[in-house]
């Protein structure tokens, strides 16, 4: 019979957050996936745990997934770990689990830390639904595309972004979703310097750009939704004009037909019409 493959959540930042039910499966198993040996090496020493690791990284996973499931087939058993929180959370992965399921291996959850679940636990924003929408682009240009999609999206939503892009993605923020837009940032979550802050996006910017909230470690950015509109009440030539400022016209009339409800054609002929106007 084949083996099988563990999705192991491990700690996003204090090591005693790392389950038992978790700390039994990577003692136990044939062989550890890691994204970073040193890194899951540190955990494992912590724990008093000696097994046998290999990489598992978004460089090497294509190659190393077929050594993986070899070793799956022969009945070994394997567990996939990330440097923090759920695997394939932003975070290799996928291409595993995926062939795992090709081959009919059993792939089994050993749940445990996730740094979306622990930013929207403390929040204060609606967690009846939300989005996941991860990193977002490095450069501006694309990254005001995305948050432009977004913009009408009701539901609350979760980022991940780096320390060197807090502040630029904040402003970008601001100026798409609106200053007074409710919004949370996590720092360093379960850390010692951890900081949970809610304010208005734009009081969140100043934050980060004096220093109250430090620029230093990991950020999650969980973002209220849109206030849903009737599309009676919604102007929808002021929405095409303001989204055709940054984005081309087929993705205007996309995302206005998402947000107003209206056929994508028609916003798209009224667009045409309006830049005739002007």
């Amino acid at each position: 019979m084949s083996g099988t493959l563990f999705i192991v959540a491990t700690p996003i930042g204090n090591l005693e957050d790392l389950t038992p039910r978790a700390r039994q499966m990577l003692a136990e198993v044939d062989l550890i996936a890691a994204e970073d040996t040193r890194h899951t090496g540190r955990l494992l020493s912590h724990i008093g745990v000696k097994s046998r690791l290999t990489a598992l990284h978004d460089h090497n996973e294509e190659k190393s997934v077929a050594n993986i499931i070899r070793m799956l087939q022969d009945g070994q058993s394997v567990a996939l770990v990330s440097d923090a929180g759920t695997p394939l959370v932003s975070d290799p992965g996928y291409r595993l689990v995926c062939a795992a399921r090709d081959n009919d291996i059993v792939v089994s959850p050993i749940p445990g830390a996730s740094a979306v679940i622990a930013a929207l636990s403390v929040a204060g924003l609606a967690t009846d639904r939300f989005s996941f929408e991860g990193f977002g682009p490095a450069k501006k240009a694309a990254r005001c595309e995305w948050l432009n999609a977004l913009a009408g999206e009701t539901r609350t939503m979760v980022f991940y972004e780096s320390v060197h892009r807090i502040a630029d993605c904040l402003a970008d923020m601001v100026e798409i979703f609106g200053a007074d837009r409710a919004a949370f940032i996590g720092r360093e979550l379960t850390k010692m310097h951890e900081q949970c802050v809610q304010s208005s996006l734009q009081s969140l910017q100043a934050m980060v750009a004096d220093g109250t909230i430090v620029s230093k470690g990991e950020f999650v950015i969980a973002v209220a939704g849109a206030n849903k509109q009737p599309a009676s009440s919604l102007d929808v030539d002021w929405l095409l004009l303001q989204l055709a400022e940054d984005l081309p016209a087929k993705k205007v009339a996309k995302i206005a037909a998402r947000i107003s409800g209206k056929k994508k054609n028609q916003l798209y002929d009224r667009l045409l019409q309006l830049q005739k106007i002007e």
